[in-house]
């Protein structure tokens, strides 16, 4: 891979984020509520506060966050913000920073994401592979049949039925949230136990409803790279069947999966904010469907770039990544 096509991949990242953040910049501004006001509203109705003094609480607070300037004034110095990673305060939860609410919130989106997608990607692919064949035993084969039928149902129903009957009718594990009421968070072996019960529900959720998938876009692979010459080579060669569906069958397989884990990305951050929601779990998903409420506009420009930029950056890393796994586009 030469330096021209790295760094006109970079540009492509960089242009990629400049529309996102444009976007997400004025989508919520079409909106004709204010945030600020409606906080001042909150607590108007609980503390206590006369309208001359409220409407100079707002004033002042709309000249500090810049609401006041012209619209396109807030663009430029929204985009320099984010220049310096910069997101200001959150306005429903001032003075805490956008950046801090992030930080709290993004160690559990990073636990979930991180193990649901490898484990459905590397559970999918495995029983795909072997689904299709032909030398697996037939009982091995069958294993892959009821993730194939659970293609159509999207996490969060899953969510609600995992729910229903595991955590509502048998009683086997925890309805939701991050751990037990009442719990300090502490590093013991007890509350790990009890972290990991409650993600056990949220993970299966997004595992059931994506690896079905996989296992359909391998199996499909698999029988295309069966009536190759490579595999039929190695085949009248006398190779072993195990070396054959590893060196020849599973890593051809492989190259268009990895491409279709980069295009998967997105769906899967979707998947897991709804999910988040569902279970009431802290994370970055959760933290947008709040600020979403509140109106808060600098938190949603935060969570929602964040995103954006996290997963353009893994779609660029795995594009870097492929000429490993393919010497073809090494070589070019």
């Amino acid at each position: 891979m030469t330096v021209r096509i790295i760094l006109k991949r970079l540009l492509f990242l960089v242009l990629v984020i400049w529309a996102a953040s444009t976007i997400v910049f004025f989508v919520p501004r079409l909106s004709p509520r204010s945030a600020i006001r409606e906080r001042f509203a909150e607590l108007a109705r609980t503390g206590g506060f006369s309208s001359g003094d409220m409407e100079k609480l707002i004033a002042s607070m709309e000249q500090q966050f810049g609401l006041d300037k012209p619209l396109l004034d807030q663009y430029f110095q929204y985009l320099n913000n984010v220049i310096h990673l910069d997101f200001g305060y959150s306005l429903s939860k001032y003075p805490a920073t956008v950046t801090q609410l992030i930080a709290q919130a993004l160690p559990w989106s990073i636990g979930l994401l991180l193990v649901t997608t490898i484990l459905s990607f590397a559970i999918g692919t495995v029983l795909g592979a072997i689904a299709a064949w032909p030398r697996a035993p037939g009982w091995l084969r069958s294993i892959a049949t009821p993730f194939i039928l659970l293609t159509g149902v999207p996490p969060v129903i899953m969510g609600i039925l995992l729910v229903f009957f595991i955590g509502f009718r048998l009683k086997w594990l925890p309805l939701g949230g991050a751990y037990s009421v009442g719990t300090v968070p502490t590093f013991s072996w007890a509350f790990s136990l009890d972290l990991m019960r409650h993600q056990i529900l949220p993970a299966l959720s997004l595992i059931l409803g994506s690896v079905g998938g996989w296992v359909l876009s391998m199996r499909g692979m698999g029988v295309t790279i069966q009536g190759e010459d490579y595999v039929n080579f190695a085949e009248h060669k006398g190779l072993t069947g195990r070396r054959i569906f590893r060196d020849y069958y599973l890593r051809n397989a492989l190259l268009p999966q990895a491409t279709a884990l980069a295009l998967a990305l997105g769906t899967v951050v979707t998947s897991a904010i709804i999910v988040e929601g569902l279970f009431g779990l802290p994370g970055v998903g959760t933290l947008l469907n709040l600020a979403i409420r509140a109106n808060d506009f600098p938190v949603i420009y935060g969570v929602v770039l964040f995103i954006t930029i996290a997963v353009a950056t893994l779609m660029t890393v795995l594009e870097f990544i492929y000429p490993l796994l393919d010497p073809r586009i090494r070589n070019q």
